[in-house]
């Protein structure tokens, strides 16, 4: 049997079993000429994982869910990209949607994007979620409001918008948007940089939230805190991104994104204050025609390096840091949802630096979001016309 064959076997029984396969190592990179700048940069160890997991539809038929969280009943509030927030009860029923959210534009990439709660929601009832704001001939632009949930859970009132990204651009393609509150309270917001080559640029403009990681103050305007840039934003926490669809506090607080890069480039970064990420001045991987992207570098200085990156992609949406009893070899590891991989991705981080990759559930779905409950559980949504929330536990 040929290597080929074997990992392809491999690969096969892995996905059936709901185990990480081996083999996601093996595929040539769409740049092969490219060099990490560090050991352990790309292609981490596979992580002999043998663990085989149980997985449970809580719901399904969701129309290209996006966002969750979970409420304090136990139940999960679950956005639907074609403009649409629903509950779900903890066995599984599918509420209405919920009326009163403001007008989204789901063309392509667009829509209605992450959704979260606070720690008082029990008390406030209050819900924050992101989407593709529609603004006229065409334009639009990556928008937060806030509302406050009815008790019957049918309707949203007192709805405002805290946050507008400037400027809004006729692209139906990279909003981002995944919203984190960090220890302090304020709210991470993550956006795209609207993919095609004029906004691209704006990545690098601080003038704009194009490209950008902003820290707002939950009822609009920037956080405390937040870095002094010359001539920039005052919502802007870093810059130089490309579209992060990932994002979540690690075990100090500290916020991690993951990117999505071009043909190639994926990124895990851990964006600190004031920084600047790159994009498009540097990257790893090409773009889609096979071309480089600009001057096809992959470093300069003043600009800082991604912890990791995948080549080729993952194509990441949703992450959480796993600190449950569950799953106890999980224990201070990202798990990210694969896209284009079709799996559910474990990063292990072991001072700042990954140390092993392995993949779940691959070929069983585009996992949109990832999130942990807390007996240990773990929780994704898979992004299709017929999608579903899924609950991951132990086999055995």
């Amino acid at each position: 049997m040929t290597r080929r064959t074997l990992t392809t076997a491999l690969a096969l029984i892995a996905s059936a079993q709901g185990l990480a396969a081996q083999d996601f190592n093996v595929s040539a990179p769409n740049a092969p000429g490219q060099q990490p700048a560090f050991e352990g940069q790309t292609r981490a160890p596979v992580i002999e994982d043998d663990i085989e997991l149980a997985r449970e539809v809580i719901a399904d038929g969701l129309v290209n869910p996006w966002g969750m969280d979970q409420l304090p009943d136990g139940g999960w509030i679950v956005t639907e990209r074609p403009g649409r927030m629903r509950l779900i009860d903890p066995d599984g029923s599918v509420s209405e949607p919920i009326a009163g959210l403001p007008e989204v534009d789901a063309r392509r990439q667009g829509g209605l994007l992450d959704v979260i709660i606070n720690d008082d929601f029990a008390e406030t009832r209050r819900v924050w979620w992101s989407f593709a704001e529609p603004r006229g001939d065409g334009e639009n632009a990556t928008a937060v409001a806030t509302g406050v949930l009815s008790e019957d859970g049918s309707s949203m009132g007192e709805v405002e918008m805290i946050f507008q990204q400037q400027p809004a651009w006729p692209s139906p393609s990279h909003f981002g948007s995944r919203l984190v509150f960090d220890n302090s309270g304020a709210l991470f917001v993550t956006t795209g940089e609207r993919s095609r080559p004029e906004p691209r640029q704006l990545a690098q403009d601080v003038s704009t939230h194009l490209g950008k990681v902003l820290r707002i103050d939950p009822m609009g305007g920037p956080a405390e805190g937040n870095p002094e840039i010359a001539g920039g934003q005052p919502e802007i926490w870093s810059y130089g991104h490309r579209n992060i669809q990932s994002a979540a506090l690690g075990p100090n607080g500290a916020l991690w994104t993951v990117e999505h890069g071009p043909r190639g480039g994926d990124e895990l970064n851990r964006p600190e204050p004031g920084l600047n990420y790159g994009w498009p001045v540097i990257t790893y991987g090409e773009d889609y025609s096979g071309a480089p992207i600009g001057r096809g570098i992959t470093a300069q200085d003043g600009m800082e390096q991604p912890v990791y990156y995948w080549d080729p992609v993952i194509a990441p949406s949703g992450m959480a840091f796993y600190q449950g009893e569950m799953f106890p070899d999980w224990q201070g590891s990202f798990l990210i949802g694969g896209l284009a991989a079709q799996a559910l991705v474990r990063l292990e981080i072991v001072e700042g630096r990954v140390t092993g990759e392995a993949r779940y559930l691959q070929g069983q779905g585009r996992v949109r979001d990832v999130d942990v409950t807390p007996d240990g559980a773990v929780m994704i949504l898979i992004d299709a016309d017929n999608g579903a929330l899924v609950r991951l536990t132990p086999a055995g």
